[in-house]
Parts: structure tokens; sequence; C-alpha cells
């Protein structure tokens, strides 16, 4: 017979307790490496993929189901670290790295095209000529001119017109002679950092000496292009706090990672580059001896 009245039967102290115990028994979970019986533990690391789970271990429970419990000893376990993190960490007595160097030696000595240029207290740190990319369009023509003014005055030479096969020939020798004054004036031209300015000289005849001071470049960059990044040359573009300067964009560069990290070390970091060079010096004249 049911209620009269309508209402559920109280439930006696062992049923309550059975249906607690249900309710409260933590849901298993399964994943594709270690099968079925993780529990959704308060203790799991929220957010966190189920590989990521140094700091934590499992544990059974009484219910036959493993979960997820926070591992105090591993939280507290140091960080690893391998030998080659840590070379890049290691100084010497001097407080400068032991690891690889990020960029090339610097020359000892200014060539003469260029020392005339630097002031006794100046510390020369380096030159460069351009990229022989610069030469490109220079060579093409030359190449271009060969073939075709080969070409015709074999041409006139048949058909008997002196006069034009003489033509030809001083208009190759033009070209030629053109594209050797390219060629010199790229040899001439330099790109110059020292420990106070950076420096661009250039011209034959006519010598034209641009220079901005290092306290003043307020932004520096260089762009590559992808034939530039193939070949390993770029543009540098430097800014002076809005202002007209006579140095602001240095075309086809070579090694423009490298040169890079020359300057904005120079900027940044001048007492470093003073104590390499000086254990440099030393090293080399310990070598001698």
């Amino acid at each position: 017979m049911g209620n009269p009245s309508g209402e559920p039967p109280e439930p006696d102290d062992e049923t309550e307790r059975r249906r607690r115990e249900r309710d409260t028994e933590p849901i298993p979970r399964t994943r594709p490496d270690d099968g079925p019986g993780i529990s959704d533990d308060p203790d799991y690391p929220s957010g966190s993929s189920y590989s990521d789970t140094s700091g934590y271990a499992y544990e059974e429970r009484r219910s036959g189901t493993r979960a997820w419990v926070r591992d105090d000893d591993d939280f507290d376990r140091p960080p690893q670290i391998s030998e080659d993190e840590l070379a890049g960490l290691r100084v010497d007595a001097s407080g400068m790295p032991t690891g690889t160097r990020r960029v090339l030696p610097l020359e000892d000595e200014p060539t003469s095209l260029v020392a005339r240029y630097l002031f006794p207290t100046e510390r020369y740190r380096g030159e460069w000529k351009r990229h022989w990319v610069h030469l490109a369009t220079p060579l093409l023509i030359g190449i271009a001119a060969t073939f075709v003014l080969g070409y015709l005055s074999g041409f006139l030479a048949g058909q008997d017109v002196g006069a034009l096969t003489s033509i030809a020939v001083i208009i190759w020798f033009g070209v030629m002679g053109w594209v050797a004054w390219k060629v010199a004036d790229w040899y001439y031209d330099r790109f110059i950092l020292t420990n106070k300015r950076v420096m661009v000289v250039n011209g034959i005849i006519t010598r034209r000496v641009a220079m901005m001071p290092l306290a003043r470049v307020t932004d520096m960059k260089y762009e590559q292009s992808p034939l530039g990044r193939a070949l390993n040359y770029g543009t540098f573009v430097l800014e002076s706090a809005g202002q007209e300067q006579a140095l602001r964009e240095i075309k086809h560069l070579p090694n423009p990672n490298e040169l890079y990290l020359r300057v904005v070390e120079e900027m940044y970091e001048p007492q470093a580059v003073e104590a390499r060079l000086g254990k440099e010096a030393d090293e080399a004249n310990d070598d001698g001896a």
C-alpha cells in the first residue's frame, strides 16, 4: 500500500549514509596512456593538460580509484639546468662571459684610408666595405656591353665599315672605364665605427665624410630583403631626435646582424667592450711572450 499522505517515507540512517557516500565518491576519468581510474580530485592542477603533471603524484584510494595529489618534495626540488645553459651564464674574474662570442673579433688598427679621419682620443672599433652586391649593376652592364659590342664589332668588320667598328670599340672602352670607376669607388667606400660615432667615408676625387655621434642616435634598425637574407647584407637606418642628419641610410652593409650587435653594444655597454678588448690584448701579449 502506498503512503496515504503522498509524502515520501523518511530514510533511515543506513540509507542516508549510503546515499552520501555515493554522491561524494570521486568520478573516475580515463586517458589513453593510463586507462581508467584518475579521479577529479580538487588538488589536481587546474587548467593543466594530463601530460603536465610535474609536482603531482598518483594516490590510491580505498574505493580502488587513483587521484592526483600534490607532491611537496617535487615542488621543493631545484630546477634542472643543463651544462649548455650554464655555459652561457658563466663569467670570468673580470665579469666577462666565458661562453661563445656573438660578434667577431675586432680589428686592432684602422687602415691608412680611415686613420686620417680619427682624432687621437677616439677608439677605433672597425671598418667595413659595402657588400659585393653593391657592384651588381655595374658588373652586369659591363658583361652585357662586352657581348653586345663584341658581336657588333665582328658584324661591322665583315661589312668593311672600319669607322663604325672603331666607334664600337671606343664605346666598349668607355663602358669598361665606367665599371672600373665604380669598382674603385666601392673599394674606397667605408663604414666606420668608433667608441664615439659612426662614419661613412666615400669618393675618389671628391671625398665625402658623414658622421653621427652615438650619443645622439635615438633609433637604429636594419632591413633585409629576401635576397639580402640569402646573401647576408642589409640596409641600416639611423635616426637622431627627428633632426636632419648627414648620415641616415646606409645600404648594402655586410653581416648586418653582426654589425648591429657591435653598434648596440658600443652604445649601451661601452665598459664591456673595453673590458673585452683589454682581455684580448693581455692574452695576445701572453701568447707573444
